[in-house]
């Protein structure tokens, strides 16, 4: 039986952590033996998602504190160690380096989720330079990401592109009858950080009130930059916006929060593959989304449109045409979750065999 550990930083609702979850719960599906570990303790709203790895049979390894460098490295160390696994999904740039830090001969794969270049950073640069040889697979959710690992670092001898999937059976088309009789609802969803833009979303949507006066704007997502979080409530509190703006945490049922929606906006300034992109696409919700690479394929699609968001008018006006738009019915092919989890499955029986026959030698 197949063992395999994916390593996540946080267990918390974000695209890398529930990506990590469901590829977790269909391997287990599939007969392996699987764990997902991670640094940092598990965040309160990922609960429920941690009900359902164990109730699938996924061993949870998530430390009940924070702790130092060292200590992240002893708690990841005793996870392999008791666990033994076959392979490691070190799921982002972080949980990749303390993976490949560890004195053990487990094969690791390095998957790039960021939405940023994380690149840039020389420190990270130089990391990932003494540890790159440790990755035996490095995955990337888009061809903008070897782009960006290529220009960085170099050429990796086993480079793969794996774009994230999503699970139509939880995200199914929806015609939106629940939302008879009740007040238009636009609805982004997000990390609170300044690359998703929900500054420009607020002030977009004053605009939209100007037309459509009984709208409203619902925000959720992981506080990653608190400091961010409270300048978009500054901002809803300067124009007046706060009985028609909700400025939320995360939501596990996102399917529900999409059907109960009228409008999805996204107006990322840089994204790598978003599974909450791939999840509106799959409600069939109208979507106004920033004109950035990882969006473009989705250009064609009814009831899409990709905008220059930075123009708070031309982004106003979109949200409005899309106010009065139905839902749609997209074909995800080749992006579901299905597509995603068979790759990684078989990447998973290459690294491990490998490992294997060169143990035996």
């Amino acid at each position: 039986m197949m063992r395999v550990l994916h390593l996540v930083l946080a267990p918390r609702l974000s695209g890398a952590e529930v990506l990590a979850k469901d590829l977790a719960i269909d391997q287990s599906a599939e007969g392996m033996a699987v764990c997902v570990a991670s640094l940092l303790p598990a965040h309160a709203e990922f609960v429920p998602l941690q009900d359902d790895l164990q109730q699938q049979g996924v061993q949870c390894w998530f430390p009940p504190r924070r702790h130092s460098f060292a200590g992240k490295l002893w708690n990841l160390f005793v996870a392999v160690r008791r666990f033994r696994p076959d392979v490691i999904f070190a799921h982002a740039t972080i949980p990749s380096f303390y993976a490949r830090a560890l004195p053990l001969r487990v094969p690791v794969v390095y998957v790039m989720h960021s939405a940023i270049n994380d690149f840039e950073r020389p420190l990270f640069r130089r990391i990932e330079h003494i540890l790159s040889g440790r990755a035996r697979v490095v995955i990337s959710v888009s061809q903008q990401g070897v782009t960006d690992y290529m220009q960085a670092i170099g050429p990796h001898p086993s480079m793969t592109v794996v774009p994230n999937g999503v699970d139509l059976g939880r995200f199914a088309f929806t015609d939106g009858a629940g939302r008879s009789g009740r007040a238009p609802e636009v609805v982004q969803i997000g990390r609170y950080a300044s690359e998703k833009n929900q500054l420009l979303t607020v002030r977009a949507f004053g605009e939209v009130l100007e037309r459509v006066t009984d709208a409203r704007l619902v925000l959720y997502g992981v506080v990653e930059d608190r400091d961010y979080q409270h300048a978009v409530i500054r901002l809803v509190r300067e124009l007046g916006l706060a009985d028609r703006v909700v400025v939320a945490g995360p939501r596990s049922d996102v399917a529900s929060v999409l059907s109960e929606s009228s409008v999805f906006v996204m107006p990322s300034r840089s994204e790598a593959h978003s599974v909450a992109f791939l999840e509106a696409l799959a409600s069939g919700i109208p979507i106004v989304a920033s004109r950035i690479p990882s969006f473009a394929f989705a250009s064609g699609f009814p009831g899409v449109q990709l905008v220059d968001t930075d123009d708070v008018s031309s982004y106003a006006d979109a949200i409005v045409v899309a106010l009065g738009q139905t839902r749609a019915q997209r074909s995800l092919a080749g992006l579901t979750l299905r597509d995603t989890a068979a790759r990684y499955r078989a990447i998973a029986q290459q690294v491990s065999h490998h490992h294997l026959a060169v143990s035996v030698r």
